[in-house]
């Protein structure tokens, strides 16, 4: 595992497009499909980078409590499986299920809608809003597996609820830090 930050994707940017297989589901999905007209949130995550696993209970109730106001989540796991089979779609499905994931869980074969999202890590999020234009980029808060900080969602929570009010989201944004994403050689 190599620890790695977001490259910070140019905010005002447009949601890149894609078109995945959702493991859950078993149909394909596209950005169109799972868009809000009052947010989208974009993940990159995977089974078993252990910044994921940190913070999968956080992540669920955050897409739960939101999805109530209209947000959209969607999860994409880019990672190359011949090297790390545990990250396949079989076991993307099963672990949804075992998480509770109230979201599709898309599967990025070819890894070019990480490329297009400029995703890095695991992991990597991404808010949009009701225009698809890109306004948060970065971490979920400031916990990690080795710090004594509580997961608590603060700085997605935050940029979500400032689009929801119609207010301008704050600037300053951390990048996420995770294991890298597994790119294929």
């Amino acid at each position: 595992m190599a620890r790695t930050e977001s490259k910070m994707l140019a905010l005002g940017t447009i949601a890149p497009e894609f078109n995945l297989p959702d493991t859950i589901s078993d149909k394909m999905v596209r950005f169109a499909d799972v868009k809000s007209d009052k947010a989208t949130v974009v993940m990159f995550i995977c089974n078993h980078c252990p910044y994921v696993i940190f913070i999968n209970e956080e992540i669920v109730k955050l897409a739960k409590a939101y999805q109530e106001k209209g947000v959209a989540f969607v999860a994409i796991s880019s990672n190359d499986v011949e090297n790390y089979p545990q990250d396949s779609p079989e076991k993307m499905k099963s672990h949804a299920a075992e998480v509770g994931y109230p979201f599709p869980y898309l599967y990025d074969e070819s890894q070019e809608v990480a490329k297009a999202y400029d995703a890095a890590c695991t992991p990597d999020f991404y808010l949009f809003d009701g225009d698809a234009t890109l306004v948060y980029r970065g971490q979920l808060d400031s916990a990690r597996p080795h710090l004594d900080k509580p997961v608590d969602g603060e700085d997605l929570r935050a940029a979500i609820d400032a689009v929801l009010e119609g207010k301008k989201v704050n600037d300053f944004q951390r990048p996420s830090m995770g294991c890298n994403i597994k790119w294929k050689n």
